[in-house]
């Protein structure tokens, strides 16, 4: 018989992971899009690899998120399910919440760069430490963008993901009956 409190556990874990490796990617990509940002925002001026160490930092940041991610949804499957559901079933959701993730992530980068397009003095005016130039202002962008994107999207698929979970949950119930 396996434990219930077992697929809790691992559906969390789960959820603590895929934050790490959803942090490790983006700035993995962000790191190499613009050093400049992680220089002027993170402060990493006297790193000399500040793309592995924009990588490390969103492992660490990942895992945050994640934590929290965890809390949330593992709680809202564990109480909507009776701590009853097939793990396959739940991994499902949490791959489609970290699709949604890095959906926010991109189309976030993409209209922050279309804004410093835009009007690049009010860029330049309103955020810390974009270059002049226009190619790195807008390397610039998508990096800032991006990480916003990431992390109002990760709020918001956490939330719609628990309720898209709860509502699919009731009416697989509901056609077992």
């Amino acid at each position: 018989m396996k434990s219930k409190a077992g697929a809790v556990v691992s559906i969390a874990m789960t959820c603590i992971v895929m934050g790490a490796a959803i942090g490790a990617l983006t700035n993995m990509v962000n790191g190499a899009v613009s050093p400049l940002y992680f220089k002027n925002i993170m402060r990493l001026h006297d790193v000399q690899d500040v793309w592995r160490a924009s990588i490390v930092q969103g492992v660490l940041e990942g895992l945050i998120y994640g934590v929290v991610f965890a809390a949330v949804f593992a709680t809202v499957v564990g109480i909507v399910t009776k701590a009853d559901c097939p793990y396959l079933y739940v991994a499902k959701f949490i791959l489609g919440i970290s699709l949604a993730v890095l959906g926010c992530w991109a189309a976030a980068g993409v209209v922050a760069m279309g804004l410093a397009t835009l009007s690049p003095e009010f860029y330049r005016r309103t955020f810390i430490g974009v270059p002049d130039s226009f190619g790195p202002m807008l390397r610039y962008a998508w990096v800032g963008g991006s990480i916003c994107g990431s992390m109002v999207g990760g709020l918001s698929a956490a939330i719609l993901g628990s309720v898209i979970f709860w509502n699919r949950w009731k009416k697989r119930l509901a056609n077992k009956a």
